[in-house]
């Protein structure tokens, strides 16, 4: 790498922020960041959420990876963000290269461009940011100047649609599979990078736990079924397998959380309470990629807090997972954090709450130090058949005790969150979620004798995901969806005593339907996704952004010549024996299985939470080697008054 390439572009940056909106999210300098010392390190990394700034700051998954990575010697990591087209332009018309926030040093000049995908929807904001780099976007055209392109984070589960455009995928947690990746760099380079990026890639495929798609040759059935995927060089893995940190006490990280410049979408202190979820809900990929439950203890909790809050000076803390109330110690944690932090006025937030899982001395723990706005609920399914089938199992009676205790004692406000379109839906189904919100509201009247309650219902669309019992489902497409969502609207808007204390929040069937075809893509949906970036395709997961009609233009264009089309990837039912776009990428779980469950929630068959009852072989333990870690500790939360002193500056962590 010569030593021009990696210098800083902030001052040909600098003349062109005073044009720009929120010119502050491209400076960098945030507190806790990092800059380290470009000359002394061996392996180089640029970490990217490729969203705008003002959701990829408070990412967990790339402030924890940045972390890890720049506490080994020798090793930096810095932060790059999608610019807004503003910038953009500016960028291309002045030959300035997409750049990292710590040092502004072009994204080239590393060794890795690590990308964290949460959604799929920031496929285009990838190839812009690639573009912008000076990196070809096909992984077949670079060269040995070029970084080596990662996928990780929750969609690279299915990275097929992106296989052109990445040089590997990690799938599952990230913080010792970077760490291996680095060595294994790290030894190439000390020996003089012999063989070039295929060697290297070699080197990573060979662990087992990197896939190199180009490694891989897809077989097509003439049906447009995929027939087989097949390694093309000996040495290279049939399947690659999911990376699981156990003991979450070992990774107490972000310890120095990032605190933002420009304001962002959360501006809390987050700390992972547990990874993964056996509640079986079968829409849900995040709970079936992430088994098993591995919970982090009550001290490590602890000491997390305190660490963060001092380093960052915020005012909330959110306790984060996929289903936070299921901690087997959440009652202690709330209430041992809220007795430590009562002074300070420190508020705590649980994202999501379960209607079962929760209860009034949790909610008033959780709103002790602050203000009751509003719980949130996701029941999810408006009938008790279809929380059935999609394994949900809350009755709307427990909905509605659990919200008479909240409306009871003080609360004005519940949220309830549904899904449009899961399998076997009929419009009745639906239409009920207006019957449980105005049976809420009328318990809400009763209970607080008061008129001036709310309840909010969302809803959004279903889309099937991989490595999920509905991998195989068919999704309704946007003209049913909106059809259905239209009927209760009216429903509800019709309603002359309740309907105008409930909100009706929805989102229209189509951004779902691409996210369809890019959750469910193989290798072809990439020539779709890399026609729509080259029609100005940005920030997709944006409604104002996004366009559902340059979508389907550009798969009109693309996908016939493969023969097939945006139906087929997603309102076609798949059967048991076609071979899946991400087969061969293993999650832990036993297809089998799968099915067996897809066949269940057909059948309505609920099935327990194996946390607490015999296993159901999903096959994450024995496959992945790991086991289910829960409590209870039996420790406590000292109740100890803590008064927030200023972080003090070390090193060089501005």
């Amino acid at each position: 790498m010569p030593a021009e390439a990696a210098e800083s572009v902030f001052p040909q940056l600098e003349a062109l922020l005073p044009h720009v909106q929120k010119p502050i999210q491209y400076v960098g300098g945030e507190l806790n960041s990092t800059v380290k010392d470009w000359d002394s390190c061996d392996v180089r990394w640029a970490l990217m959420y490729p969203d705008a700034y003002e959701v990829g700051l408070p990412n967990q998954g790339v402030m924890i990876l940045y972390e890890v990575l720049n506490e080994q010697e020798g090793v930096l990591a810095e932060r790059t963000y999608s610019v807004w087209p503003d910038l953009e332009a500016l960028m291309r018309e002045h030959a300035v290269p997409q750049f990292t926030v710590d040092s502004h040093r072009p994204v080239k000049a590393f060794d890795v461009f690590g990308l964290s995908f949460s959604t799929e929807l920031g496929y285009t904001n990838m190839l812009a940011a690639l573009d912008l780099a000076g990196i070809p976007l096909q992984a077949k055209d670079r060269t040995l100047d070029d970084p080596i392109v990662m996928a990780g984070g929750h969609a690279a589960f299915n990275p097929e649609p992106i296989a052109d455009f990445i040089d590997c995928a990690v799938i599952g947690d990230g913080e010792q599979a970077v760490l291996e990746v680095t060595k294994i760099i790290k030894a190439w380079k000390a020996e003089g990078r012999p063989g070039g990026r295929e060697e290297l890639l070699f080197r990573l495929a060979k662990t087992g736990g990197v896939y190199v798609p180009g490694f891989y040759d897809v077989e097509y059935l003439p049906d447009g079924r995929i027939a087989r995927v097949v390694p093309n060089r000996s040495g290279v893995p049939w399947r690659v397998s999911k990376h699981t940190v156990m003991d979450l006490d070992e990774w107490p990280y972000p310890k120095q959380p990032l605190v933002p410049l420009a304001e962002t979408v959360h501006e809390r202190m987050s700390v992972e309470i547990f990874r993964g979820c056996t509640r079986g809900c079968r829409f849900c990929q995040a709970g079936m990629i992430t088994r098993p439950v591995r919970e982090r203890s009550i001290t490590g909790i602890g000491e997390m807090v305190e660490q963060g809050l001092k380093a960052t000076g915020f005012e909330e803390v959110g306790l984060l997972s996929l289903s936070s109330a299921d901690h087997s110690e959440i009652g202690d944690i709330a209430k041992g954090l809220a007795d430590r932090y009562e002074d300070d006025k420190i508020g705590l937030s649980l994202p999501s709450t379960r209607v079962d899982a929760f209860n009034i001395d949790l909610a008033n723990e959780l709103t002790r130090n602050g203000r009751r706005s509003g719980l949130t609920f996701a029941p999810e399914g408006g009938s008790e058949r279809i929380r059935k089938v999609i394994n949900k199992m809350v009755s709307e009676d427990d909905l509605i005790r659990t919200v008479a205790t909240a409306y009871g004692n003080g609360w004005r406000q519940v949220k309830l969150y549904f899904m449009c379109g899961l399998p076997t839906e009929t419009d009745e189904d639906v239409l009920q979620i207006a019957d449980m919100a105005t049976r809420v509201i009328a318990k809400g009247r009763e209970v607080s004798g008061s008129n001036d309650i709310r309840c909010t219902v969302s809803i959004g669309g279903f889309v099937p995901k991989p490595h999920t019992p509905f991998q195989w489902a068919p999704q309704l497409s946007a003209e049913e969806t909106d059809a259905r969502l239209a009927k209760l609207r009216d429903k509800i808007r019709g309603d002359k005593k309740y309907g105008r204390s409930i909100g009706f929040r929805y989102h229209d069937g189509k951004p779902g339907i691409i996210e369809g075809l890019l959750s469910r893509g193989d290798r072809r949906v990439g020539a779709v996704i890399r026609a729509v970036y080259e029609d100005g395709g940005r920030f997709d997961g944006w409604r104002e952004h996004f366009s559902y009609d340059r979508w389907m233009a550009c798969a009109d264009k693309t996908l016939p010549a493969f023969g097939v089309d945006v139906d087929w990837y997603t309102t076609r039912e798949r059967t048991y024996e076609e071979v899946l776009p991400w087969d061969h990428l293993d999650s832990g779980l036993d297809k089998d299985w799968l099915w067996e469950d897809w066949q269940d929630a057909l059948d309505e068959t609920e099935v327990e939470d194996c946390r607490w009852t015999p296993c159901f072989d999903c096959g994450v333990c024995p496959q992945m080697d790991t086991h289910i870690q829960i409590g209870p500790t039996g420790k406590k939360l000292l109740p100890l008054t803590v008064k927030n002193a200023a972080p003090a500056p070390s090193g060089h962590v501005h």
